[in-house]
């Protein structure tokens, strides 16, 4: 039987110029997942990775520390929804990193004040009033994602990593599960970084095994670097 793990990026630098670049504790997230799986011994045919910094990144450190030397099949459906449009599309005012900086900045809670805005952000994109505005629909989107994971379904691999984002995995958990698709985003909030979430082809096709799960991080000690954002 055929697997994928779709394994959400590490850390990325949240309120910082560059976030696409993973921070400290990113880089930790994705070498303890590297040493973990290589000690699961079911090493990948295929490493697929999205278009993002922070996805080659933990792919790269995650590689490394497994000891796997691997090519890498960027898709362009594994990539995130564009943030920084959600926001200004939300709130014109949040035009760029800097505006959602300082914005935040005025908050007791950037972090809880981040994720209120980009929740109201994505439900904006998703309700289907306002497709024409974006530079890519959330129809678009989703449909992307599902592109890309038909893409993984058709490869001859019988084990792959693909790194990605939390948009994606998302979508492709809702997929299985027949979920209703405008409740496609709560599944993306849980995420945990280089959460690992499941998936097996059989004669009837792609099911759901596991969902965000962080086995390499679940000792006491590596409490600090379970994180969401």
């Amino acid at each position: 039987m055929r697997s994928a793990l779709l394994i959400r990026h590490g850390q990325a630098s949240f309120r910082s110029a560059d976030y696409d670049r993973l921070s400290p504790i990113g880089e930790e997230q994705s070498q303890r997942l590297g040493t973990w799986l290589a000690d699961c011994g079911s090493l990948p045919e295929l490493v697929a990775i999205g278009p993002r910094q922070r996805h080659r990144r933990t792919a790269e450190l995650c590689l490394a520390a497994a000891g796997i030397d691997r090519p890498l099949l960027r898709l362009e459906g594994l990539d995130e929804v564009d943030h920084l449009e959600l926001l200004a599309r939300l709130r014109p005012d949040l035009d760029g990193p800097e505006a959602i900086h300082q914005a935040l900045k005025q908050t007791p809670d950037p972090y809880r004040a981040f994720q209120q805005l980009f929740a109201a952000a994505v439900a904006r994109w998703v309700e289907g009033e306002h497709d024409a505005s974006y530079m890519l629909s959330w129809p678009r989107f989703r449909q992307q994602a599902l592109e890309a994971l038909q893409t993984l379904a058709d490869h001859a691999a019988k084990t792959i990593w693909a790194f990605t984002s939390a948009g994606p995995i998302a979508v492709v958990v809702n997929t299985l599960t027949e979920a209703p698709v405008a409740q496609t985003f709560k599944l993306s909030w849980p995420l945990v970084n280089t959460s690992i979430t499941t998936l097996r082809w059989g004669r009837s096709g792609a099911s759901l095994v596991t969902y965000n799960a962080w086995p390499h991080l679940q000792r006491t000690e590596h409490q600090h670097l379970v994180t969401l954002r």
